[in-house]
């Protein structure tokens, strides 16, 4: 049976892999080589393209892409006054022991919403689909976190209840606007919570000066401030993510030390689970799960080009079953493509073999 509001049976988390055409149009952007409306121009046609596909394939809730954005977070540092990136005391990590440094969001101004943040980009995609679109935005906890070391200029904001005050104002604003502008579904992007499963990623945060049962809390309490200012009509879903860079992640656990508070403290519509190797751990937190809210459960990876069997994945869901009812349930990958622009080690074919899979795979369990 299909679900009459999003998520759908079939999702997708929201980034794509971006084409060649709007790498390189970034690149000569980036190089002064080209003006903006030039760049503008090629991000408008790809994400055209993008939007098809996703139709093509069965999608029912339509994403840009993130193809106007650096990285998945990226796009609301851009956007807010304030903030900037600094480089992150977390690392990736990969199969064969590979590390990668990024960046993090540090405050270094007061916090203002001057312009749209995602905005801007739901209204291009609502102007070119008859579909759902889904608008997406970092959760509060990813403008600290990364660099939790030290996130913010104390000049500017000397306790934190200020600067979190500001932020979920931020919020408020933002999910008014879409709203406002025909907005039906919203997507919040959480990664710390998650993450701080880990062992390692919790010994780091205690070696330089954090709590991260602390942490956990305080994120916990923004979300539910941000989710205070929901306006009627909004459904919003959250994605929980453990790190996604060229098919390399930063932290790994289950979610048996958030779950029960995650599926009874949040008032959310929907969440999207990594479930796509032994680093998410069992379904049996699912149990917690609310009555009425839809759990997809992201089980086709995008960090390899492997394509799953049907077998594999309705397996899956009929074990996801045993802890939670079947028409609770939806299924996904378990992250974007392309968190970041390099995008993650698989090409366009194989991304959409893997999306053409979700949504076969959806319709033989759920019709």
């Amino acid at each position: 049976m299909s679900l009459p509001t999003p998520p759908f049976r079939a999702e997708h988390v929201g980034s794509l892999l971006r084409p060649p055409e709007l790498k390189r149009a970034s690149r000569d952007f980036l190089a002064g080589k080209i003006a903006r409306d030039a760049f503008t121009a090629v991000q408008d046609e790809c994400i055209r393209k993008a939007v098809k596909m996703q139709e093509e394939v069965g999608l029912r809730s339509i994403s840009d892409g993130e193809f106007r954005r650096g990285s998945w977070f990226g796009g609301f540092i851009d956007a807010v006054d304030g903030l900037t990136a600094r480089l992150a005391p977390l690392t990736f990590q990969g199969e064969e022991g590979q590390t990668s440094e990024f960046q993090g969001a540090y405050t270094e101004g007061p916090l203002a919403r001057t312009r749209g943040i995602a905005l801007p980009d739901y209204q291009f995609v609502r102007s070119v689909t008859a579909e759902t679109p889904k608008a997406t935005l970092p959760a509060p906890s990813a403008l600290h976190f990364f660099c939790f070391d030290d996130p913010i200029n104390r000049s500017v904001y000397p306790e934190d209840e200020a600067f979190w005050a500001d932020l979920v104002t931020l919020y408020h604003q933002e999910m008014a606007a879409l709203a406002e502008a025909g907005a039906t579904f919203l997507q919040f992007d959480e990664c710390p919570l998650i993450m701080m499963a880990d062992p390692t990623v919790r010994q780091l945060v205690e070696s330089k000066g954090g709590d991260p049962d602390k942490l956990t809390d305080t994120y916990f309490e923004v979300m539910r401030a941000v989710l205070r200012g929901r306006p009627p009509g909004l459904r919003i879903a959250m994605h929980l993510c453990r790190g996604n860079y060229k098919g390399q992640w930063i932290g790994a656990g289950g979610y048996d030390r958030i779950a029960e508070r995650l599926f009874q403290e949040l008032e959310l519509d929907a969440y999207y689970l990594e479930y796509d190797s032994e680093r998410a751990g069992s379904f049996e937190p699912l149990r917690f799960l609310r009555p009425g809210v839809t759990l997809v459960l992201g089980l086709v990876n995008t960090k390899h080009p492997e394509l799953e069997t049907p077998a594999f994945l309705r397996e899956r869901i009929e074990q996801a079953a045993r802890f939670v009812n079947l028409d609770q349930l939806a299924i996904s990958p378990q992250c974007g493509f392309a968190s970041s622009a390099g995008g993650n080690p698989l090409s366009e074919a194989e991304q959409v073999a893997k999306l053409r899979r979700v949504v076969e795979v959806a319709q033989e369990v759920w019709g």
